[in-house]
């Protein structure tokens, strides 16, 4: 169990600011949409080439206010109704908070559909043509700059989000929607993998310790993220070189191992491990952290020793992503998808949420809503990274390397049976 003080230089590490305000890399939208960058959130505003022509200055983050959770935060609740169809990532909330709870405290019932990558996500809604009946999706960052130009997402009445002003102003202002017109900071985290030392027998430290595992003691018994960007990041990780690479040579020598070598031994592409790790699918699975963390407990409530079990966060280098809220084009209930949101950015729901998922929410002083909120958070180190971890982290990319990507995917599928 981690108590609140311990957290307390974990909660947001400074390497993670730094790496906003020096402006990490992003490319976003398609390959003639050019380079988007991380903005600061901070005085200093720019509209990126993704939001060229923006009739609204960036969101002033630097004016909100820093919270308490007995004052300053915003705890405004509005009541909706009818129900609020909401497409996103696995087991990717408490269900109590898209079950009973949405209907007692705002007067909706939900319908939840779940994606295992951006890629799926476009996909569909694309295909819909603004009809798909969703209310509210998760993309990943990057991907919103395409999901704008696309036409697949519609824009925020801010009037609407009052509590947008209890997120952390680090997290808000991004180089994808630094108006935040569309979208609005759920969480973020990492990537890593979880495996039963009990039946590998050794340490997995690195990327190359896990692909070796995979192709040894596991091979059969492994799975990876069924998501193109990570399961090709495993090789480039490994490897040194930085997963966004468009370089040919690169993308040749990845397709080449992935596809030759390493296809065979996989068993699974899953991007939500936790419940097959849970029935002893998989001895060793690449994993988000949060869904890795909820192993834990699948493990213990399926009569196994969660103490077999060990995380690890990849390395020597590994993914740092933000997952956003945002409305689709063409919402059926538009406002209750508004109240929805604007409910999960209350800090006692937020903390209660954070606490079943796993990831940080990018809540205002953070390390004072776990103390009221949830003092007995377990397994807290899995959740907030320390500087050094956040360091060896990499943002995402959309860009012309997308397409191959996803070929080496498909290849790599069709190679492994999946």
């Amino acid at each position: 169990m981690t108590q609140p003080n311990e957290q307390l230089r974990m909660l947001a590490p400074e390497s993670f600011r730094q790496a906003i305000s020096r402006r990490a890399i992003f490319k976003a939208g398609t390959a003639a949409a050019g380079v988007a960058v991380l903005a600061a959130c901070s005085n200093e505003k720019k509209a990126t080439d993704s939001t060229a022509g923006a009739d609204c200055d960036p969101l002033d983050v630097a004016a909100i206010p820093d919270g308490t959770p007995g004052s300053g935060f915003s705890n405004v609740v509005n009541q909706s109704s009818g129900t609020l169809s909401m497409y996103t990532w696995g087991d990717y909330n408490d269900p109590e908070i898209v079950g009973a709870l949405a209907e007692a405290d705002l007067g909706v019932s939900m319908k939840v559909d779940y994606y295992p990558s951006n890629e799926d996500l476009i996909t569909k809604l694309s295909a819909a043509n603004g009809n798909s009946g969703f209310d509210i999706v998760v993309p990943t960052g990057p991907y919103i700059t395409q999901m704008i130009q696309k036409g697949l997402l519609q824009k925020f009445d801010l009037s609407k989000l009052p509590n947008i002003s209890n997120v952390d102003p680090f997290y808000l202002g991004q180089a994808w929607d630094p108006c935040n017109e569309y979208s609005v900071c759920k969480d973020w985290g990492s990537t890593g993998w979880f495996y039963n030392a009990a039946e590998v027998g050794r340490d997995i430290n690195t990327w190359n310790d896990f692909i070796d595992v995979c192709m040894n003691e596991a091979s059969g018994n492994c799975s990876v993220l069924d998501t193109a960007p990570n399961m090709a990041g495993m090789y480039f990780w490994a490897n040194g070189i930085n997963w966004t690479t468009e370089k040919a040579e690169d993308l040749d020598a990845c397709e080449s191992f992935l596809v030759d070598e390493f296809a065979s031994h996989i068993k699974a592409f899953d991007s939500y491990p936790s419940t097959k790790l849970a029935e002893g699918a998989y001895i060793v699975a690449m994993a988000w952290n949060g869904d890795a963390r909820q192993a834990f407990v699948r493990i213990a409530d399926a009569g196994g020793n969660p103490d077999d079990w060990k995380w690890g966060l990849g390395a020597p280098a590994t993914e740092l992503w933000m997952d956003n809220y945002c409305i689709a084009t063409g919402a059926p209930n538009s406002d209750a998808a508004h109240a929805w949101i604007n409910w999960l950015l209350t800090p006692e729901i937020s903390i209660r949420d954070l606490n079943y998922h796993g990831y940080h929410s990018g809540m205002q002083n953070i390390d004072e809503l776990l103390a009221e909120f949830a003092p007995d958070l377990e397994r807290g180190d899995m959740i907030f990274f320390g500087d050094d971890q956040v360091a060896s982290m990499q943002t995402g990319a959309v860009n012309s390397a997308q397409d191959r990507l996803v070929d080496i995917y498909n290849k790599v599928k069709a190679k492994a049976g999946g």
